[in-house]
């Protein structure tokens, strides 16, 4: 199996989390990706660097408002006077606002609170970059499996839950849309997404809730004890054209590995009857019981099963980097799941 990644990716180095009201160190810092750089060493898979996205490219998923936002807010904040290091937005549109005519304005904090769904997304002066290296990996990724093939893309920072025109939960671009995407315009008429990080992926939901030819599989902890806690829930099926192409399967706070397994092999036969051409696994490894925000309780023999069961569908596959923040585990957990998948 080919890897592929990008030192880019280091050059976002986000300070700020906020948790129950305190200020803590971020948990999606560089030392993740030398992790999971690691486990691929440990496989004797030596990942190849990936040309970074161009805007364009980004702009095939997210608007290109949003887009521009991100290019340019960290030297707009800058310029602010007595600026922090990082743009984080202190106030966010409400609906009331919206509801009587609310739009953005032209200045970066408006753009900030406009363009991000919490304060979980510091954007820093190596952001932007690190986003298109992320988005590069994901694309090459893409690429592979469209030849037929699975790679493994290890994206940072991760994606999942950004809309098309929203950043947040640590994510600002949508690296698995933007493979799904590609993957639809190589020739593949349907592509499905299996999501087995321990949170709902709200962004993905939200980018094809009204498509007909992807369809979205998202395993995860329940909502209304857990992030993104207003999405996620199993009557959200999609719409229109998408109406029955969104499947969610809320799991119970410390589950374990069966009910995990059991919704992961769910996914999978929905991914077959939907008659998936090719694959894109959002691959999180925040559902293991060693992590600092544990909600599911895998195990890393759980991981090891999964990756083996999804293999199983046969379908050339794009396995995009999501979260986990175990520093010091992640690397064998990647190394069971790929081993699971049989990658060498």
């Amino acid at each position: 199996m080919r890897a592929f990644h990008h030192p880019d990716q280091a050059r976002h180095t986000p300070r700020f989390f906020l948790m129950r009201g305190s200020i803590r160190p971020n948990f999606e810092v560089p030392e993740r990706a030398a992790s999971l750089l690691a486990g691929l060493d440990a496989l004797g898979i030596a990942p190849e660097v990936a040309a970074p996205a161009g805007r364009d490219a980004l702009t095939r998923v997210h608007a290109p408002d949003y887009v521009e936002f991100l290019a340019t807010a960290a030297a707009d904040w800058a310029a602010l006077p007595e600026p922090g290091p990082e743009v984080v937005p202190n106030i966010h549109p409400s609906p009331e606002m919206l509801a009587q005519g609310g739009r953005r304005g032209p200045h970066v904090i408006s753009d900030a609170g406009w363009f991000t769904a919490d304060a979980a997304c510091p954007i820093g002066p190596g952001t932007w970059e690190a986003c298109l290296a992320a988005a590069g990996v994901a694309l090459a990724a893409a690429a592979e499996a469209a030849a037929g093939r699975s790679a493994y893309a290890l994206c940072r920072p991760p994606g999942h839950h950004a809309y098309a025109a929203r950043a947040g939960g640590h994510c600002y671009v949508n690296n698995a849309a933007l493979a799904v995407e590609a993957l639809r315009a190589a020739g593949a008429r349907r592509v499905a997404t299996l999501d087995i990080d321990s949170h709902h992926g709200n962004g993905t939901q939200g980018i094809f809730w009204e498509r007909g030819d992807v369809l979205t599989v998202s395993v995860h902890g329940d909502p209304t004890r857990y992030y993104p806690w207003y999405v996620g829930h199993a009557g959200e099926r999609g719409a229109g054209a998408g109406e029955g192409r969104n499947l969610n399967m809320p799991l119970p706070i410390g589950s374990g590995d069966a009910p995990w397994l059991e919704a992961v092999a769910r996914g999978v036969q929905a991914a077959r009857d939907f008659g998936a051409e090719a694959l894109v696994v959002s691959l999180g490894f925040d559902a293991s019981e060693h992590e600092p925000l544990n909600a599911l309780s895998v195990t890393a023999d759980g991981f090891a099963r999964a990756g083996e069961m999804i293999a199983g569908l046969g379908l050339p596959s794009a396995l995009i980097q999501e979260g986990g923040y175990n520093v010091g585990l992640l690397g064998t957990l990647l190394r069971r799941f790929l081993t699971g998948w049989g990658a060498r």
